[in-house]
């Protein structure tokens, strides 16, 4: 049997790491994730890091740029904060990133995508509410950057706890295999439309009431279309 976990509020496609992106009324999903999500990233050329990527932590002003496919979906395009549109791939973009961030930097393009952990991740609005609530700061779902918001009709914050190790059905056909939970970082305190720094209250408040963990970790097992105002289901 089937437990019903409420309906998807909005989702959302970053085609470039770190940069805003666009949130979809339906979109394709694969056994990589959303189509186009993280496509591309930025990397920072002389990192001997596992997590060589540029993003806000290194350069909030990264924030600002919006990324986005191509209307003809052959391309990715970006909008700098100057309202001049790029192609993710010119050269002209790879120099104002690097200025921008002060190093050098190579531009990584990835059909499956430049992920932190998983291809997919969901949160549930209740969390976001509690941690704004938390914090007071005001609400801002985008600052957590995921790809799926699911509405599940109540006040109880973090429900996500318990999709893991579960199996999560997106609309008729999307199945995601829920992994781990998502452990935050100093990029939920960023305003993710200017790229100025918010509150520390905010991560703290993440810790606080979960361990530092909001929303959660997925990866495809049944590729599909999902759409908003899809139902989302527990298996």
């Amino acid at each position: 049997m089937a437990e019903t976990l409420g309906r998807i509020t909005s989702l959302h496609r970053y085609p470039v790491k770190s940069m805003g992106g666009e949130q979809l009324a339906e979109a394709p999903v694969t056994l990589q994730g959303i189509a186009g999500d993280r496509s591309y990233a930025f990397v920072q050329a002389e990192s001997k890091s596992p997590f060589p990527w540029l993003t806000g932590r290194e350069a909030a002003g990264i924030l600002k740029y919006e990324a986005h496919l191509s209307v003809d979906s052959r391309g990715v395009e970006v909008t700098t904060p100057g309202k001049q549109v790029l192609k993710a791939d010119s050269a002209e973009l790879l120099e104002e990133l690097a200025t921008l961030a002060e190093r050098p930097l190579n531009r990584l393009a990835n059909y499956r995508g430049s992920f932190d952990v998983a291809s997919v991740t969901l949160i549930a609005r209740s969390t976001v509410n509690a941690i704004a609530q938390a914090s007071d700061t005001p609400e801002d779902p985008l600052r957590f950057r995921m790809n799926f918001y699911v509405d599940t009709g109540s006040d109880e914050p973090f429900p996500e706890n318990q999709w893991v190790g579960r199996v999560v059905r997106l609309g008729g056909t999307v199945r995601v295999a829920v992994t781990e939970p998502d452990k935050r970082c100093v990029m939920i305190t960023l305003d993710h439309g200017t790229g100025v720094e918010g509150s520390p209250k905010i991560l703290r408040a993440t810790a606080e009431l979960n361990d530092a963990c909001a929303g959660v970790y997925g990866a495809v097992i049944t590729p599909g279309t999902v759409r908003e105002g899809d139902e989302v289901t527990l298996e």
